[in-house]
């Protein structure tokens, strides 16, 4: 597909140490985009030494601005002369227990910190789009929601209508930060949008830390916590390198427009297990399934995160979403993502993650 990139303009991308964001950096630099980079802190070596590496292997180059989300105005020198903005800064915790505050750790991260960054776009004249990173958690709630549509697959014209702050208050805070922005284009006709959704994002990271909020998930198969079996939970999953292209397609082919949910395939922990078994001989997984009726009764008690609605709305049902769309109009071609799960493994392994 026929690609022209403006070198001459440089792309700015929010929180660029992030885990998909790392990836998307690495890709603008590598066709010759100068990226303005937004971090919380620059003077932390852990969370910019890998910017720094990617942008003296060129030809493009990073700079760095220090930017924060919940402070007003805080992007705009980041933005200065700009074409595109790839909104990728968002807190990622799915882990309940990880939370002090929904509202304070979720809510204002991703919704105010969006607004704030769409109030920027609005005052930098020569922005054009706006790409931000979603997710399919602002598609639908809680695998339940799929029966009720069509072929109970899910596509970018549906919309999570089933989360709260109290209930999955992950997915409530990406769909209320995507309805800001699609609320914020009408009310324009400078800038256009653009929306990556994907599902579970695993792969290596560019950085010395990993910071994929898929971490979780992982470690559940390295420390042990899974070997008596695996909850029967099915998900979309999708290659970091995947998510990182689309987004890439999506700032710069010109007829982009509109939601793109970006996933390979839909797999289960069990699944993954089997993955991790065929590479791994060191770790003990998962060879079963629980039953439902047991993780609904043992899960609470075993877990205070592990809400009954959660594994009754979850657990032990289909996850299908169409990817179509992105496949004909961005030109996307997946990689396969248990290899991106096996590298992700084996990198947490190196990093000493399970010993921690």
């Amino acid at each position: 597909m026929n690609i022209k990139v403006d070198k001459k303009k440089p792309a700015c991308v929010t929180g660029a140490n992030g885990f998909i964001a790392s990836w998307l950096v690495k890709k603008l630099v590598e066709e010759g985009v100068t990226v303005h980079a937004t971090v919380r802190d620059i003077k932390d070596v852990s969370k910019t030494g890998h910017l720094k590496k990617i942008s003296k292997k060129g030809p493009g180059k990073v700079v760095l601005f220090e930017s924060n989300l919940l402070i007003e105005n805080s992007f705009s020198k980041a933005m200065a002369n700009c074409s595109i903005v790839f909104h990728t800064a968002s807190p990622f915790i799915v882990d309940v227990k990880k939370l002090k505050s929904a509202k304070k750790d979720l809510f204002d991260p991703a919704v105010e910190g969006t607004k704030n960054v769409v109030n920027s776009v609005n005052k930098t004249k020569s922005i054009k789009r706006l790409v931000l990173t979603s997710s399919c958690a602002a598609i639908y709630g809680d695998a339940a929601d799929l029966q009720n549509i069509e072929n109970g697959t899910l596509t970018e014209e549906n919309w999570n209508v089933t989360s709260s702050m109290e209930h999955q208050p992950y997915s409530y805070s990406k769909v209320m930060a995507e309805r800001l922005c699609w609320e914020e284009l009408k009310k324009q006709n400078r800038w256009d949008l653009v929306v990556i959704n994907p599902p579970v994002v695993l792969g290596p990271s560019l950085s010395e830390t990993n910071t994929s909020g898929s971490l979780d998930l992982m470690k559940a198969f390295g420390d042990g916590s899974l070997k008596s079996g695996a909850p029967p939970i099915e998900v979309g999953m999708v290659n970091v390198i995947d998510v990182a292209e689309a987004h890439f397609l999506g700032g710069y082919l010109k007829n982009a427009n509109g939601r793109y949910i970006v996933c390979e395939k839909s797999l289960s922990f069990l699944d993954l297990a089997r993955t991790f078994e065929r590479e791994f001989n060191n770790f003990v997984f998962p060879k079963k399934e629980l039953p439902k009726w047991l993780v609904w009764i043992v899960g609470p008690i075993m877990d205070k995160s592990i809400t009954r609605k959660m594994i009754s709305r979850n657990m032990g049902l289909s996850w299908k979403a169409d990817n179509s769309k992105g496949i004909k109009e961005l030109g996307l071609k997946y990689n396969s993502v248990e290899k991106a799960a096996v590298k992700m493994f084996q990198q947490m392994i190196e990093l000493d993650v399970f010993k921690k």
